[in-house]
């Protein structure tokens, strides 16, 4: 048998007759070229390597090919200064698209405090039902998700930031409920696609370990957008203008999106061999620890429906779909929450903004507290899920047990419930994808969850009825149980499933030589790679270690 390295990618060949036959070890062990002379060396091949296609494999492999032999492997210093530049860059510009996100979404509860609700002639079930609406335009715009995989990622954000800039100054023009109907529907549609996109960016250029510790930071902009928000809407109660209040504030988001999109059309990533902020050699680097610490691909541009049959036949997944289903029952408590303020203590529009305010900035804090924590301990995504699931589950009591009438217990005990549950969500959110490969299967897992996640956010303004004012009690209790009790108990039960199958792999791990290698079926070459490089999924590829 004739197999001769052309010396691509890889570090180590992985059986014996590669061994003997390469003539160059390289750095890297992801991919390496062979050739396979007689039909006797291909079937010989074939019984040892899989064929796949080349459009199945990783669209870094064209790029890793060129550039992965002529750069040298990172040093220690070299990959913290990397770390810190990838993540910085990358969480900040992730989190900066969320935070406007939230913004978008939270504009409506912001301007029910100004003259929204008699401009557009809301009630309280109207107003219910915009929230609503906006959550089925959600649950269809998932379906946007397969141009995520058919199409460059950079693309389809600079798409869906410039529809969403021109929904959200269309605001301006409603003048009557079904104009508030119509807007927060196709906002929701046009925003599905966003946060499961930009979780797949943190994918592409972060470890496992690392995008479960950022989560909470990431999803501090949703929390912090609270401060900021309240901040503008503080502002903008002293202005003096003949253009209504709530129509300033809109204006004043729509502007930051602008900007936003203009950022985005500049800077955002497809994946890191196009990332504009690093060097060749940093796009090789990320690369390969991201590849190594994974054991998965980066990105691949090819729909796999087995990818889609597993991912919905993985238990896994619908645990993960159950935890959004109770879970964000809870979620309309932000968009009730300035409401709620003025129906606890009769406070002012004023005094309910400050309140804002310090309840956002607490729960920033937390959110940096949980980042911190699983940068320096990881392994405990479940167990952090629970813990700052615990304030809520103790708050919710509070809120139904506390007399009525004792408006600064209450107003704390509402501050501690609201914005914390959101924690335990981006931890979910970030898990469930760095807890399955497979680039299809990935984006299909994000759009169930997703989906679920609608479907309860459908619900859950409906629980906050006019006729239960001003306690709320059928909601409360609805949160206590299912929100968080029952959700928290789903994440320790995921803990538990994948514990056993990282046990079960691990007693194994030894005995794994080139059996997980794949031949490529090129068209002037055949190339050996491993699983990292071939978009296995999880259930594919005995040697992915669940992140816990």
């Amino acid at each position: 048998m004739s197999i001769r390295s052309n010396s691509i990618v890889s570090s180590k060949s992985g059986s014996d007759d590669l061994e003997k036959n390469t003539t160059k070890v390289n750095r890297m062990d992801i991919v390496e070229s062979v050739s396979i002379g007689s039909e006797e060396d291909h079937q010989f091949a074939s019984k040892e390597y899989k064929l796949v296609r080349a459009k199945d494999v990783d669209v870094t492999y064209e790029f890793m090919k060129e550039n992965d032999p002529l750069v040298p492997e990172i040093t220690g210093s070299q990959e913290k200064k990397l770390r810190r530049k990838v993540a910085w860059v990358i969480v900040s510009l992730t989190a900066s698209i969320d935070f406007l996100l939230y913004s978008d979404k939270a504009t409506l509860s912001y301007a029910s405090i100004f003259e929204l609700w008699d401009d557009a002639h809301l009630t309280q079930n109207r107003y219910n039902n915009a929230n609503t609406l906006f959550y089925v335009g959600y649950i269809i715009g998932l379906l946007n998700l397969i141009w995520v995989q058919k199409y460059p990622i950079r693309k389809v954000m600079i798409v869906m930031c410039s529809l969403w800039t021109i929904i959200v100054f269309l605001h301006c023009t409603a003048y009557n409920y079904q104009g508030i109907y119509a807007l927060r529907f196709f906002l929701g549609f046009v925003e599905s696609i966003a946060v499961p996109t930009l979780n797949i960016t943190m994918n592409q250029f972060l470890t496992p370990e690392e995008k479960n510790a950022y989560a909470p930071l990431f999803y501090s902009s949703c929390i912090g957008c609270g401060v900021i928000v309240s901040l503008i809407a503080y502002g903008i109660l002293h202005a003096h203008s003949a253009v209504h209040i709530w129509k300033l504030f809109m204006i004043i988001i729509g502007g930051m999106t602008l900007i936003l999109t203009i950022i985005v059309f500049f800077i955002y990533p497809s994946n890191p061999t196009d990332a504009k902020f690093l060097s060749k050699e940093e796009k090789v680097w990320v690369v390969r620890r991201v590849q190594r610490t994974s054991n998965s691909s980066i990105e691949q541009k090819t729909i796999k429906k087995y990818q889609v049959i597993e991912a919905f036949k993985d238990p896994i997944s619908w645990l993960f779909c159950l935890f959004f289903l109770c879970q964000q029952l809870a979620n309309n408590l932000a968009y009730m929450q300035n409401m709620l303020f003025k129906n606890i203590g009769h406070t002012s529009d004023l005094d309910t903004t400050i309140v804002s305010i310090a309840s956002g900035g607490f729960a920033s804090i937390c959110a940096a507290i949980a980042t911190v924590f699983l940068l320096y301990k990881g392994n405990f995504t479940a167990f952090s899920v629970v813990f700052w699931s615990l304030p809520s589950f103790a708050s919710c009591i509070a809120m139904v047990t506390i007399p009525w009438g004792r408006n600064l217990a209450l107003i704390a005990m509402l501050c501690l419930a609201s914005p914390l549950f959101g924690i335990p969500w981006i931890l979910m959110f970030s898990w469930s994808t760095t807890s399955c490969a497979g680039y299809t299967k990935r984006i299909t897992r994000n759009g169930m969850v997703m989906f679920w996640y609608c479907i309860s956010n459908i619900i859950s303004p409906q629980l906050w009825q006019g006729r239960d004012a001003p306690r709320f009690i059928p909601a409360w209790i609805v949160q206590i149980v299912l929100s968080f009790a029952f959700a928290p108990a789903l994440a320790i039960i995921i803990w538990y499933i994948l514990h056993r199958r990282n046990k079960i792999r691990l007693a194994k791990i030894t005995e794994y030589t080139h059996h997980d290698r794949k031949i490529i079926n090129l068209e002037t070459e055949k190339v050996v790679a491993t699983s990292a490089l071939l978009d296995l999924t999880d259930l594919e590829n005995e040697k992915f270690i669940y992140p816990l």
